[in-house]
């Protein structure tokens, strides 16, 4: 049987919604803080958490927006977001269960976006951040953070082989000159980035995605191929642990030319 993208992420989703809730690179981080610095300086009246997993954006955003919209393609994460939102007396956070490049809401709907650690799993890149910006006010400040290529082919090339092995619906990490571009064809002006490293421990990773045994063995494999500057390059540890490169990047939706 032939899955569709939105029913492989769903599928592979779904089942893991508390983990997401719970996992600690997720729940925390000093790109969360960032992102939260943000929203309590534009004091937004309608924020939406643009693929929210876990909803950690989601319960930052709270305290600062009268209303916040916690979107996701996986009911079951959107289930989990509604309970622990109601676990801590959240009352301003909405929910709707809907893929990135096809939201049910008007034109200009919300001041301000925040989308964490989602965009490499929509099925089209380019066409979700284009219904971002259709969602946004002009004006209006959206924050994106996600894993980020380092762009040297064989650096990406590694990348994208355990991103998929681990996790079948990873679509691509894509490198910063990509975001950038993709964001300014999108109707958005990037006023700042911000550049990290993440150290991934292994063991949790896999175990968080449910990776069957036999892509944890191909993705040792590939780790223990690797050459000696990838594996320089990623950290690798002797358990499978390593460190990527993540990106922050502060735009504001562009008023309509005319």
């Amino acid at each position: 049987m032939i899955r569709s993208h939105e029913t492989l992420v769903d599928d592979q989703f779904g089942p893991q919604a508390n983990a997401y809730v719970q996992s600690a690179v997720h729940a925390r981080g000093d790109d969360l803080d960032a992102l939260e610095a943000v929203a309590a300086r534009e004091n937004p009246d309608r924020a939406v958490d643009l693929g929210s997993g876990g909803g950690h954006v989601a319960y930052r955003l709270a305290s600062h927006a009268r209303v916040v919209t916690a979107v996701d393609l996986s009911a079951a994460m959107i289930d989990a977001v509604q309970g622990t939102a109601r676990q801590r007396g959240l009352s301003n956070i909405e929910t709707c269960v809907a893929p990135a490049e096809r939201m049910p809401f008007d034109d200009a709907s919300f001041d301000f976006l925040g989308c964490r650690f989602s965009a490499h799993h929509w099925r089209d890149f380019e066409a979700g951040l284009r219904e971002a910006r259709r969602i946004m006010k002009p004006g209006g400040t959206a924050v994106f953070i996600d894993v980020v290529s380092p762009g040297h082919a064989e650096f990406d090339t590694h990348l994208q082989t355990v991103e998929t092995l681990r996790d079948p619906s990873h679509v691509r990490d894509y490198k910063a000159s990509e975001w950038i571009a993709a964001l300014d064809r999108a109707g958005f002006r990037v006023r700042n980035t911000q550049t990290r490293r993440l150290r991934m421990d292994y063991p949790t990773w896999v175990e968080r995605m449910r990776t069957p045994e036999p892509h944890r063995t191909a993705i040792r494999s590939v780790q223990r191929l690797a050459s000696g500057e990838t594996s320089t390059y990623y950290a690798i540890e002797a358990d499978g642990s390593f460190t990527l490169d993540t990106m922050q990047i502060e735009v504001s939706a562009c008023r309509a030319r005319g």
